[in-house]
């Protein structure tokens, strides 16, 4: 079966799993600043048959310090080792989800950034396996481990100096609302504002009220103009929503540039760094 990269309807997963293709289905659903572990709670409540959970602080990113950001890259061989164990290999097919998108984007861009390509998001999330009628359980699953080799590609990621010392040439793409890029009020950072001469495009105008992805065409007009992707840098508060936009570009049929993973969380920790509002 042909799948359209990167987005993956609930039909086209179902019969992925009738031909028994090597698959894993990883929920990535997350909670907030002040709930961490309700995506986990909400996993253990309902979950769609044989998928593994991946947390974002424990299993998407690194160890939080006094620079990079809320959600930095965690160390490549031990998130090799999660992912190995997960059942996650050579030649499996590796199936994100979780409610509202940036959090599976996040694991789609993660193990890209390790070298597994083989990667899909669920287009619509859970929310769309239950309204096309497919039931969820709450058996844990018994993946059998894979040897996963974490192969970073370096290229895929821009730092905090690239950001400082970009050229004119170069546009960063700021992926929080609207508000938070104009500098309003925001509890979960130091300052408030935006990178100087950044972009504002929200992540959640990439979704339709569903919570399914635009299509191809309406996701290419919402990053008409931009440069291309050797000038392009992405980034949003904390390195997990910039990859909604990413997937989107992706979607789109878009070259998309890179990730500066630490963000607007890594940016604001710097005092002598400039800021915008």
């Amino acid at each position: 079966m042909t799948v359209t990269r990167p987005l993956l309807t609930v039909h086209q997963l179902v019969a992925m799993q009738k031909e028994g293709r090597p698959l894993v289905i990883a929920d990535c659903r997350a909670g907030s600043a002040d709930d961490l572990e309700a995506g986990r709670r909400a996993y253990v409540a309902g979950h769609i048959p044989g998928a593994v959970y991946f947390h974002l602080e424990e299993d998407l990113s690194g160890s939080e310090r006094e620079h990079g950001g809320r959600h930095p890259l965690p160390d490549p061989e031990v998130v090799a080792a999660k992912l190995g164990a997960a059942g996650i290999g050579p030649g499996v097919t590796v199936v994100a989800y979780d409610e509202t998108g940036p959090f599976a984007a996040r694991c789609w861009w993660l193990l890209r950034w390790l070298g597994h390509d083989d990667v899909v998001v669920l287009d619509g999330g859970i929310k769309a396996w239950v309204a096309a009628g497919f039931s969820l359980t709450t058996e844990m699953p018994a993946p059998t481990p894979q040897p996963f080799v974490a192969r970073p590609r370096t290229k895929m990621v821009a730092s905090m100096e690239e950001v400082l010392h970009r050229s004119p040439e170069q546009v960063v793409v700021d992926a929080r609302s609207a508000a938070r890029f104009a500098g309003a009020p925001d509890p979960l950072d130091a300052k408030q504002g935006h990178v100087p001469g950044a972009v504002n495009r929200f992540w959640g105008d990439n979704l339709n009220p569903d919570g399914t992805w635009k299509s191809p065409a309406e996701l290419a007009a919402r990053f008409a103009g931009l440069p291309g992707p050797e000038r392009l840098i992405h980034h949003c508060g904390s390195g997990v929503t910039a990859c909604a936009n990413l997937l989107a570009m992706a979607a789109a049929g878009l070259e998309h540039g890179r990730l500066y993973v630490g963000s607007w969380s890594d940016w604001c920790s710097w005092d002598e760094n400039p800021v915008e509002k």
